[in-house]
């Protein structure tokens, strides 16, 4: 039986699961779920109301972190968690930078209203939007980009010389500030734009762009 993957599929942490799984070649069902209309009996699904759940059988897994290493216990090779100590560490620290610290950002104060508050209201983002938006990339990004690009330096990876954890989340994020027209400039961090770049050129990202553009992504440049 395969694993079921529900959520809905902009989410950075329904993508990084599913990107994760493609990374891994292990075959999945996945059923489209927002979190602002979730279906009957939800919460008896996600106590907290949020997504990704993933479904094993009878066992429901909850939180997008829990759920990869859910999966990579279950499915340990090609390993996505780094085995010796160091390495672990700081793959699961950087991935919670990205979905503790970047995203509630980058998320919430950018993609959000100029992407899917301009979607719901069927009306594009007005100035005062793309103002504050624009006001949050120019003053709160840096920080988070300086930080990420120190630790890239001029490696393939973030952790290691193999994709990791901490990857898959990094260019997760990057999708939905693609899918809203911001790119990582590339003179002021440049290992970090390429790296972006090169992950999202990979099939597991490649298919999960695609499958969104139409739908998220008419800002993207």
């Amino acid at each position: 039986m395969n694993f079921q993957i529900l959520g809905a599929n902009v989410s950075p942490f329904v993508r990084k699961v599913r990107a994760m799984l493609a990374e891994k070649n292990i075959p999945y069902d996945y059923e489209q779920v927002s979190p602002f209309s979730p279906p009957e009996g939800w919460r008896n699904i996600s106590p907290l109301g949020k997504i990704p759940v993933l479904k094993d059988g009878d066992r429901l897994v909850n939180d997008s972190s829990v759920i990869c290493q859910y999966i990579e216990r279950k499915n340990p090779e090609p390993q996505i968690f780094p085995r010796d100590l160091d390495g672990y560490t700081d793959a699961i620290w950087l991935e919670e930078f990205i979905d503790g610290g970047f995203t509630p950002v980058a998320g919430g104060k950018v993609f959000f209203p100029l992407v899917v508050e301009p979607m719901m209201s069927g009306d594009p983002a007005g100035s005062e939007a793309e103002a504050a938006a624009a006001q949050v990339i120019e003053t709160e990004f840096p920080t988070f980009w300086s930080y990420l690009e120190s630790q890239l330096g001029d490696k393939d990876f973030f952790v290691g010389d193999q994709i990791s954890i901490a990857d898959l989340a990094i260019a997760s994020i990057h999708v939905n500030l693609r899918h809203a027209g911001v790119l990582v400039p590339v003179g002021d961090y440049p290992n970090l734009s390429a790296f972006i770049d090169r992950m999202h050129s990979r099939e597991s990202f490649r298919r999960l762009i695609e499958e969104e553009a139409p739908t998220w992504g008419a800002r993207a440049g």
